[in-house]
């Protein structure tokens, strides 16, 4: 019995990634995984393919690497906050926050990074990935209890079996999640950084649509 819910959570898991029409490869100076892009989350999914258009993600870098947490990369909050030093809150450009329930911080999820605000709304040019810590039982219940969040028993599953960062789900907006090359981002999160979490050596990036 337990065999066959697995095989039915990793069944429905996949329709998940085959239902979205939107897919992209990051090659970096460790190796290229993919990554499928939400439809359920069609304005943050616009934004990064607008972005791949116009180069934003053409040697761009992961500059802050925490292991056990994420793998973040593209405008960094210091270069952010100097370009936008002296603008008063509604001149700063962001994208409104795009939660659904289908979408949670598991291992490989893509998120948009972004900085206190109430509006809990994305960095245009900033994205991250989850590379998180194993999950408890009681983990999810405190989040479930604070936040009125409700799992399924597949989100359930991947968190326990897989592990994730679920406190960071309704706050920050994730909009896609790596199918296949886990593995080339789980060593990037591995690597030596100094106290300010940039890594020692650059690891850069490009990201490319691609049809599958």
């Amino acid at each position: 019995m337990k065999r066959i819910s697995i095989l039915i959570f990793l069944f429905l898991v996949q329709t998940i990634v085959i239902a979205q029409s939107k897919k992209v490869l990051f090659e970096t100076n460790y190796g290229s995984f993919k990554v499928v892009l939400y439809d359920f989350t069609p304005h943050h999914q616009q934004l990064f393919l607008d972005a791949i258009k116009d180069d934003v993600y053409k040697d761009a870098f992961f500059n802050r690497i925490i292991e056990g947490f994420v793998v973040q990369g593209g405008m960094h909050d210091d270069e952010i906050a100097q370009r936008e030093g002296g603008l008063p809150e509604n001149e700063k450009k962001r994208l409104p926050a795009e939660f659904d329930s289908r979408a949670i911080h598991k291992i490989g999820a893509l998120g948009a990074g972004r900085d206190v605000n109430e509006q809990k709304a994305s960095f245009l040019n900033q994205i991250y990935f989850v590379v998180g810590k194993k999950v408890t039982q009681e983990d999810l219940d405190v989040v479930q209890t604070k936040k009125g969040i409700t799992y399924t028993a597949e989100q359930q599953y991947q968190y326990l079996n897989k592990g994730g960062l679920p406190r960071l789900d309704g706050d920050y907006t994730v909009f896609g999640e790596v199918y296949e090359g886990y593995d080339v981002l789980e060593q990037i999160s591995k690597v030596r950084t100094n106290v300010k979490d940039a890594p020692l050596r650059a690891i850069s990036f490009s990201v490319s649509e691609i049809n599958e």
